[in-house]
């Protein structure tokens, strides 16, 4: 067996044993939502209506919290292999303190803003109401969940993938338990979905903390004159991965206001298609929380060309996979679209969604992918830039564009047509960045031998 076969084949199995955990953990919470939608799509259209308006809304909550995840993985990864395990420690607990911040706030300034976000969606009035009591409790279960995610960034900065995704099936598993039970025999109608979802991430909280706690993986004790120095790098990470990480809920806004053009069927459909999408690309987003902890390590130690191939490898599995999941879509789409709706009109687009969009998955995966390992590289301009070409180059244009040609059928059309070109579009960057990389590597190698010298 050559060198790089043995290589290959070790990074194979190093990428195995960190993703399938967060795999497992990824497809659950994917399975709760999933199940929240068709307990939710019980009740009716508007309520249905509500939880679609609430998608893009919660994109914009998952990217302050990535954001910041992400410079936890890169920046406590590189502190442990540097053996500063204090300097982890205390960066540990600075994302504890400026996460629940910041997530709070943003949770506040959502509930008394509700009803201009509604109008600004294109919503209708008449769905205040149902949208006010679910909010609450809503986004009460979504700053929970951020700090949960804050607790597992901290274990997979760590090497350790297997508690957070023990602890996902574990707490998607009791929210689906919960959710008819709160939703139909306590008969708290929506609300009750957001409560099962507080129960759950809770519990989870209960186990994943006391875990870090005893771990030593945070402390609060901070060392005099470290503190602003550690805030301003964590910030210099989390700027601009959380606007590449916001770029999609802004994308989504806009996207589900053109949607809301054609109905509130459509924006319920649509909501529905959205969260088919996560649970399309679960293998997605397991590899983009196992990939930058070993990522940031090549890099930190120069090996790019391990970089190299465990991007190779990873790209090659997900475009197979995601062609393999487009397939069951279009052989299932009348049995998945009649289960998830009720409603004709619902079930109709939602039919029409998966004929079309999830062609496109691999090619929207491989986007993901290049922006989790431009961050990991320490490149979080460059991950800014794919994000932002994707949609307002790709996506958005493209589904402007399909909506003028043929309605809501053309919508679906561009949606297809602009992730397969934001791939594309991404796989070139990432390229061009990787190459600049080799280029400065040799230079610094000679650096560094002419120092010990």
């Amino acid at each position: 067996m050559t060198s790089e076969a043995t290589t290959t084949t070790s990074l194979s199995r190093t990428l195995f044993q960190m993703t399938w955990p967060m795999l497992f953990g990824a497809l659950s919470l994917m399975s709760f939502q999933l199940a929240d939608s068709i307990f939710i799509a019980q009740l009716g259209v508007a309520p249905l209506a509500a939880v679609g308006f609430t998608v893009p809304i919660y994109q914009l909550i998952i990217g302050f919290q990535v954001g910041l995840g992400i410079a936890t993985t890169a920046l406590i990864s590189q502190a442990l292999g540097a053996n500063d395990t204090g300097r982890a420690k205390q960066l540990g607990g600075l994302v504890i303190i400026i996460g629940a911040s910041l997530i709070a706030l943003l949770c506040l300034a959502l509930w008394f803003l509700r009803a201009p976000i509604l109008n600004m969606l294109g919503g209708e009035p008449e769905l205040l109401p149902t949208l006010s009591l679910f909010w609450m409790p809503w986004l009460a279960s979504a700053w929970i969940g951020a700090m949960l995610y804050f607790g597992y960034s901290l274990c997979r900065a760590h090497g350790n993938t297997l508690l957070p995704g023990i602890t996902m099936v574990v707490t998607s598993l009791i929210n689906i338990g919960l959710d008819p039970l709160f939703i139909f025999v306590f008969d708290w109608g929506l609300a009750g979905a957001a409560y099962a979802t507080i129960v759950s991430f809770l519990l989870g909280c209960l186990v994943v903390f006391p875990r870090v706690i005893s771990l030593h993986w945070l402390k609060f004790h901070f060392e005099r004159g470290a503190i602003f120095p550690s805030i301003k790098q964590i910030g210099s990470i989390t700027g601009p991965a959380m606007l590449s990480q916001l770029m999609p809920s802004i994308s989504a806004m806009f996207a589900t206001a053109l949607v809301a053009a054609y109905g509130t069927a459509a924006v319920a459909a649509w909501g529905l298609g959205t969260r088919l999408e996560f649970f399309s690309i679960v293998v997605v987003l397991a590899l983009t929380m196992s990939m930058p902890p070993m990522i940031g390590r090549y890099w930190g130690a120069g090996d790019l060309d391990s970089i190299r191939q465990l991007v190779k490898l990873a790209v090659k599995f997900v475009l197979i996979w995601q062609l393999a999941i487009a397939l069951i879509w279009l052989l299932l789409c009348d049995d998945i679209s009649t289960l998830m709706a009720t409603d004709i009109s619902v079930s109709t687009v939602l039919q029409d969604y998966l004929l079309r969009v999830p062609l496109s998955y691999g090619a929207l995966g491989l986007c993901m992918m290049m922006v989790s390992v431009c961050n990991a590289m320490g490149l979080p301009m460059r991950a800014l830039l794919i994000s932002c070409l994707r949609l307002f180059l790709c996506y958005l244009p493209l589904l402007w564009i399909g909506s003028k040609i043929a309605g809501l059928d053309g919508l679906m059309s561009g949606a297809m047509a602009g992730n397969l070109a934001a791939g594309l579009m991404a796989w070139l960057l990432y390229q061009k960045g990787f190459k600049k990389a080799l280029e400065k590597a040799p230079r610094k190698n000679a650096q560094a031998s002419s120092n010990s010298c």
